[in-house]
């Protein structure tokens, strides 16, 4: 699986390229916009094709899915150690019928000890980063953990087998598409090693 996360900071022709990611078969895209208020990431949701918002996960303001069709909900680490303990609690007033929960996590240990079932999870860094400068990787190997985990940091077209052989059930990429100048052709060819 690749689960694509959205660049920090709107890109020129940002909307454009993520419709043909979408038209390509991009099923799972994380919408993490940190500098967006709620009615930025409404107005974002807005200029993407309806018949794609069962692909998106949202990182922040999770009552968007009351709002929008979306595919799910994603706990960055600090917000998951705030309000995982007490589930029922926070998801309460969200209507999360057929949507996926999904988490960061950044050692292993406590995404094994980690007693909430995720649809999945992201642990990073795996290798070096290319979007977050001096984010250095540790090659995690998750072979021994019973658990779906997507692989994040220093995601390229060159190290997809080496995700492989570290147990990794797909990748979470961000500059390794978003930095490229041909995107759409960089995504296919991940696609290609998972199919």
């Amino acid at each position: 699986m690749i689960v694509l996360i959205a660049p920090e900071n709107d890109v020129a022709n940002e909307i454009e390229i993520l419709n043909q990611l979408f038209q390509e078969g991009l099923q799972y895209y994380h919408l993490r916009k940190p500098n967006k208020n709620y009615a930025e990431h409404c107005a974002y949701l807005n200029l993407i094709h309806s018949k794609y918002h069962n692909r998106i996960v949202v990182h922040y303001f999770h009552e968007l899915i009351n709002e929008f069709s979306l595919k799910g909900i994603h706990f960055q680490e600090q917000k998951r150690i705030d309000h995982i303990d007490n589930p029922g609690q926070y998801f309460l007033n969200l209507n999360m019928y057929g949507k996926t929960i999904s988490s960061s996590f950044h050692e292993p240990k406590v995404l094994e000890n980690c007693d909430f079932e995720f649809d999945y999870h992201l642990l990073s860094p795996v290798f070096s980063s290319i979007s977050k400068k001096g984010y250095e990787g540790r090659g995690f190997n998750v072979n021994n953990i019973d658990k779906r985990i997507v692989g994040m940091g220093g995601v390229t077209t060159t190290n997809l087998s080496e995700f492989d052989k570290l147990g990794y059930k797909g990748v979470g990429v961000l500059g390794g598409i978003w930095n490229s100048n041909e995107p759409v052709e960089i995504f296919k060819t991940m696609k290609r090693h998972f199919n």
